[in-house]
């Protein structure tokens, strides 16, 4: 099996280059979503080490927020628990789709959190900081603390850049894209 992992900034496109290779896709983001929603353990672990915050269930994702922006720490103590949740469900899913030929790995902090093995193919999705900006401005509730935070806690974007073996210029055209897409796969299949 080959495992595909998507690195670039945040709002560079990661998810939609992962969701149009047409293998199955291991998304952390959806995986998170689905815990604050669902998972009861979870909120219980968050309301004790971070108790002033963490009141209801489902956990709403703007009580994330909230807390995150209330003191700097607090994503870090967030990440610990939902992460190791977060590797759960990956090997769940690498379980799942052992016999296909390739897997996508959408996870954000793949490389800061250790969830990559030596032989996985990096891809660097590289976009203008413009781009990133416009199509960020456009998500629902997008908060820009919020974005400066997460970006604190990421590796440098050069780094990623090196440890990859491709790059694709997200110019957010699905033509581009497509041909990018094809000409990684046809090396990888050589």
């Amino acid at each position: 099996m080959i495992r595909i992992g998507i690195l670039g900034d945040i709002g560079s496109g990661k998810t939609y280059i992962a969701n149009n290779f047409g293998y199955p896709v291991f998304s952390a983001d959806k995986e998170v979503a689905k815990l604050y929603k669902k998972n009861k353990t979870i909120f219980k672990k968050l309301r004790k080490i971070l108790p002033q915050y963490f009141h209801t269930f489902p956990i709403e994702k703007v009580t994330v927020v909230k807390t995150i922006l209330s003191k700097p720490n607090n994503l870090k103590k967030i990440i610990k628990i939902i992460h190791y949740e977060i590797r759960k469900k990956l090997n769940i899913f690498l379980k799942k789709n052992k016999d296909r030929k390739i897997v996508i790995l959408d996870i954000p902090l793949l490389l800061e959190n250790r969830l990559n093995k030596k032989n996985d193919v990096l891809i660097y999705v590289a976009s203008k900081k413009t781009d990133i900006l416009k199509n960020l401005k456009k998500r629902p509730n997008f908060n820009n603390k919020l974005f400066k935070r997460f970006r604190e806690i990421q590796l440098p974007l050069e780094f990623k850049k090196k440890k990859s073996s491709f790059i694709i210029k997200n110019n957010f055209t699905k033509k581009k894209i497509k041909k990018e897409i094809k000409n990684i796969l046809k090396d990888l299949n050589k």
